[in-house]
């Protein structure tokens, strides 16, 4: 209640001092009276025991501190969200028992942490956010019992946190700040039925989703609309604002020294088996071709780190190399487009001039040493394609020197355009675009040098994973003048440093109070989760600070699937009219997202699989899906060949799952009725091997 209230006062204080937003008029009225027992509890339960816990137990009684101790809670992150949470476990009681509170986060604090993740100081930048988060909440209240890890939950580690370790949980908290790993989590919470517990901030805006098993709807149940984003061409070709040149300027930074720097090193580690390897995940010829030379007009890939002609072993090359980038980025690619549509060029379908608002008429830039935002462009790409390389700057040399580049760059000339035949360049989102090549993926594996004599000579690559918080990295460096390069070609007005860290990174608006206010709403549910409370009991929470205004509902009850006949069009491109009806039978009926259709026969082959499915559920299998691989197809041929090996067999080498400490997996199965013409809906299926 502290930190909900200790918010909205808060907040209520910085309006009265910035006179922004709206402030709070008449009365606020807030309780949390569905929190308290719905039974009469005796006079006992309330005797103080003249402990820091007095004020829990005068509200809630003994029995429900002792059970608050002993709870075993997982706290995903331990950013903003996750300090604050920390802070609240230790100062309630919470895992102060017998119990124990598990927190990860693979993140180190960084000195832009510091002004809204408040367990964190000066001297702590660097240091591992989840140990050090933890050992500040321990000073609050040292019988807390909480054990720091650094792992990402992720599918690479249900190694570690396996079935084990969600077993003895009691609850799941998350503290994140993305999608993604919200909905895996929430998968995790759902196929293991444990009580979760989201929130996510916005600026003033927050947000409580309670997640009871078999009580309410999932994290996932219901999602929020797609963000528009610009059409590719357009980012690409034809910007007319700042946000379409900062989205292709990371682009090109994921590309050149994250994306192709990893095919790279997979090349080192394949060799000739390269093209097979990526076949075997699914990659398409183009995929691939893509991996190996990049562009077909442009170039990159892996061919422009391995061969004579454009490898860098040296710093004075990843110099040259950034020129050559600088050239090709911000004359060659618009003089080329320029050539393909002139300034008087036609739109070809309407007649209307070409160059017609919003796209605006581009102008080639010629590299000048004396510009900074040119010469900032050639030192973050030198710096991180030698980083790429393992390359250091010479002894004795800044790589933020402007005279050293200078004087390297004066004995060194930019390569001179030609236009070039034959180019297509995508000017309309609806229109496919493609440029014809007579390369192979076999025949650019050819050319390159072999894996084994790059290895032997101590080649090595070092993929750049984007980080915008550290500023000696030239991560930002490179996006901010690559950006403002671009929109100073097209006529768009440039932006600051830190504008274009604020965009590009993709920064989240975090305000203090408005987590603090958050984070006091989800322990009024966690409250509640370990109270046993009713359904009606529990809040999902809608809160605006700015208005202020704020909305709290019942959670929904989970979805159930029935069978049904549902109306579709098959080809609704060619004959929209066309409309079939299919019949979709519920196995069994009415079940919801929370049900789970467990196979405990121990190990199977693929052909007892079926059998188990047919004989007891009336049901045959038609596909099996693990880790997003097929491994058994009953319309292929090769779905014969596998029916004697063992699903656990097939989820190791075909699914590439680690099954180290797992006694089960969830195999993702097509279904069909017992004459197989009806499409079977089910649960998800726990196979259990052992």
């Amino acid at each position: 209640m502290a930190a909900a209230l200790g918010g909205i006062v808060g907040q209520e204080i910085i309006k009265a001092v910035t006179s922004k937003y709206h402030p709070l008029q008449q009365w606020l009225h807030f309780d949390a009276l569905e929190c308290l027992q719905n039974e009469p509890v005796s006079a006992e339960e309330y005797v103080l025991a003249d402990s820091r816990y007095d004020a829990m137990i005068a509200v809630f009684g003994r029995s429900f501190m002792e059970k608050l101790k002993s709870q075993n809670y997982f706290l995903v992150g331990a950013g903003a969200l996750g300090c604050e949470f920390m802070k609240n476990f230790a100062m309630m009681g919470l895992s102060c028992g017998s119990g124990t509170t598990t927190v990860t986060d693979d993140d180190v604090i960084e000195r832009s942490n510091l002004s809204r993740q408040f367990l964190f100081r000066n001297w702590h930048v660097k240091l591992p956010k989840s140990t050090t988060a933890a050992n500040a909440a321990k000073v609050m209240n040292p019988d807390f019992n909480i054990v720091p890890m650094e792992e990402r939950v992720a599918p690479n580690t249900e190694d570690i946190f396996n079935d084990e370790f969600w077993g003895k949980l009691s609850g799941v908290c998350n503290a994140l700040d993305n999608v993604k790993a919200r909905m895996y989590m929430d998968l995790r919470c759902v196929h293991y039925e444990k009580p979760l517990l989201e929130s996510g901030t916005l600026g003033t805006k927050c947000n409580v989703q309670v997640v009871i098993p078999h009580e309410t709807e999932n994290y996932g149940a219901s999602v929020d609309p797609p963000e528009k984003e610009a059409p590719q061409c357009t980012v690409h070709n034809f910007p007319h604002n700042i946000d379409h040149t900062l989205v292709w300027a990371r682009s090109e930074f994921v590309g050149n020294f994250e994306t192709f720097p990893t095919d790279t090193a997979r090349y080192l580690e394949k060799g000739p088996g390269f093209v097979e390897a990526m076949q075997s995940t699914g990659q398409t010829e183009n995929d691939i071709l893509q991996a190996l030379r990049g562009d077909s007009v442009w170039g990159g890939g892996i061919r422009d780190f391995v061969s004579e002609e454009t490898c860098t072993r040296t710093y004075e090359q990843c110099i040259k190399w950034g020129l050559l980038k600088f050239t090709v980025l911000n004359n060659h690619m618009l003089r080329q487009l320029i050539h393909n549509f002139p300034e008087d060029a036609k739109n070809s379908k309407t007649g209307k001039p070409f160059w017609s608002p919003p796209k605006r008429f581009p102008t080639a830039l010629e590299f000048d040493p004396n510009d900074p935002l040119h010469m900032g462009f050639v030192m973050a790409a030198a710096n991180l394609r030698a980083a790429v390389n393992g390359i250091s700057a010479p002894d004795g040399v800044d790589p933020r020197d402007g005279a050293y580049f200078r004087q390297v760059l004066s004995t060194m000339e930019a390569p001179c355009w030609a236009p070039k035949e034959g180019v297509a360049i995508q000017a309309d989102p609806d229109e496919q675009v493609e440029n014809k090549s007579d390369d192979t993926a076999e025949s650019v594996l050819a050319e390159l040098p072999p894996a084994e004599t790059l290895v032997q000579s101590g080649f090595a690559m070092t993929p750049q994973e984007f980080e915008k918080d550290d500023d000696t990295n030239f991560h930002m460096d490179f996006i901010h003048s690559l950006a403002n390069l671009r929109a100073r070609s097209y006529g768009i007005p440039e932006i600051d440093f830190l504008q274009s860290k604020l965009k590009a990174g993709r920064i989240i608006p975090a305000i203090a109070t408005t987590t603090a206010m958050v984070t006091g709403l989800v322990m009024f549910e966690l409250i509640k989760v370990t109270n046993g409370k009713r359904l009606e009991d529990f809040r999902n929470s809608f809160i605006n600070l700015a208005l202020p205004q704020g909305a709290m509902s019942e959670p929904m009850p989970p979805a159930k699937v029935r069978s049904r006949t549902e109306k579709k069009v098959p080809d609704p491109i060619n004959h929209p009219d066309y409309i079939v009806e299919e019949e979709i039978k519920a196995y069994p009926e009415g079940w919801t997202v929370w049900d789970k259709f467990i196979v405990d026969e121990g190990d199977l082959t693929v052909q007892e699989f079926i059998d188990v499915m047919l004989s007891k559920h009336k049901i045959t299998v038609q596909t099996i899906v693990i880790n997003a691989k097929i491994v058994y197809n009953s319309f292929m041929p090769s779905g014969k060949k596998r029916l004697p090996l063992k699903l656990s067999e097939l989820a190791v080498t075909n699914g590439g799952v680690s099954l180290e400490g797992l006694n089960s997996f969830s195999p993702i199965v097509s279904f069909a009725d017992e004459d197989g013409d009806v499409e079977v809906e089910t649960p998800d299926i726990t196979y259990k091997f052992r």
